[in-house]
């Protein structure tokens, strides 16, 4: 056994449980409280399980699932940004690099260059598998919103246009579940969820 191997998988495995900590702003429907990274990343594997017959074609499910598991690791260090904070999110891209760099480092050098291949295709959005998964992670937070009376989105004052315009993307990578969202987002402005 490889004992300098098995210590840097477990010191990864060990930064990752900070995903526990890093609060998103969705909430989760049943209760008031926020909703946290690693919740968000089994909540959408399983709905990449649930769902895979939504997806594109030459969709690798298991690849989807890993980039799920994998996406937002990079939050430990540089935290959640609101979806709809245009400007958090321009800024938030290079320090997401550098902490890709940090996290995925702590690993074997083998592993280390694959969860870091799949994270950046997850970011790039170009193939199936990652086109499926990022549907995948602007659905799952609509489906909280529109599940919880638009709550975050009410206390933001985000707007009908905002959401579809941040969650046009999900057309990319699962058009059924594209169609379904329209009709959530018109039924949320029409509940009063959304600033029309």
């Amino acid at each position: 056994m490889n004992l300098g191997r098995l210590e840097r998988q477990l010191a990864f495995i060990v930064e990752i449980d900070k995903c526990k900590e890093v609060l998103r702003k969705s909430l989760l429907i049943s209760s008031h409280r926020r909703e946290n990274d690693a919740e968000h990343a089994w909540h959408l594997a399983s709905m990449a399980l649930v769902l895979a017959e939504y997806a594109p074609p030459e969709t690798d499910l298991a690849r989807t699932v890993a980039m799920l598991l994998l996406h937002d690791l990079v939050e430990i260090d540089t935290g959640d940004v609101y979806i709809y904070d245009v400007k958090a999110r321009a800024r938030q891209t290079k320090a997401e690099h550098a902490a890709a760099e940090r996290i995925f480092g702590l690993l074997p050098p083998d592993q280390a260059i694959d969860l870091r291949k799949l994270w950046t295709e997850f970011e790039r959005r170009e193939t199936p598998s990652a086109k499926f998964a990022a549907a995948l992670d602007r659905f799952q937070p609509l489906l909280l919103n529109f599940n919880t009376q638009g709550r975050v989105w009410r206390h933001h004052g985000v707007c009908k246009s905002q959401v579809l315009k941040v969650n046009e993307g999900i057309a990319d990578g699962a058009p059924e579940l594209w169609r379904y969202a329209q009709d959530l987002i018109e039924n949320a402005a029409r509940e009063g969820y959304l600033v029309e």
